[in-house]
């Protein structure tokens, strides 16, 4: 990624602020349009968590709980993660490389953000007819609201 300096600061702090504002635990920086291995974490469980190209170093346990994602608002679906991971990261002090060790939801979040930033949503941990399912169901929702991209059929 680079050093850590002035501009990924700001960046970082741009993030949580719209975490924040649209009451999320969770954001990475593709979710808002910048190709950066960068996330940022905050549960009210545990400290806030900066993610600068995060990787998952050890898992234990598994738990199926609901997530949702500020990328599909309204969308939820039961996902099976791990209740206890150490994730390494770079560190906004020094630019070294920190792992933490984290549990339960706050472990939870950091697995969905670190999906985001390997191209993966919570519905490609669901089963086929289950995305369909909630994805017929979010276009709905989604239909004649700013943003909605209609679907193009092909003609016969």
């Amino acid at each position: 990624m680079g050093e850590v300096d002035a501009e990924i600061e700001r960046f970082i702090r741009n993030l949580f602020d719209t975490m924040y504002a649209a009451r999320g635990v969770g954001l990475a920086a593709n979710q808002v349009g910048i190709a950066r291995r960068v996330a940022v974490v905050d549960t009210g469980e545990d400290p806030a968590i900066v993610l600068i190209d995060p990787e998952i170093v050890d898992r234990e346990g598994k738990h199926r709980a609901e997530e949702g994602c500020l990328s599909i608002p309204e969308i939820f679906g039961d996902v099976n993660r791990a209740t206890r991971i150490i994730v390494e990261t770079t560190s906004l002090e020094d630019g070294g490389r920190r792992q933490h060790e984290l549990a339960d939801l706050t472990a939870r979040a950091v697995q969905h953000e670190i999906d985001h930033l390997n191209g993966v949503l919570f519905l490609d941990h669901l089963s086929p007819l289950k995305r369909r399912m909630l994805l017929k169901k979010w276009k709905k929702l989604r239909q004649g609201k700013p943003g909605y991209i209609e679907a193009v059929r092909a003609a016969s």
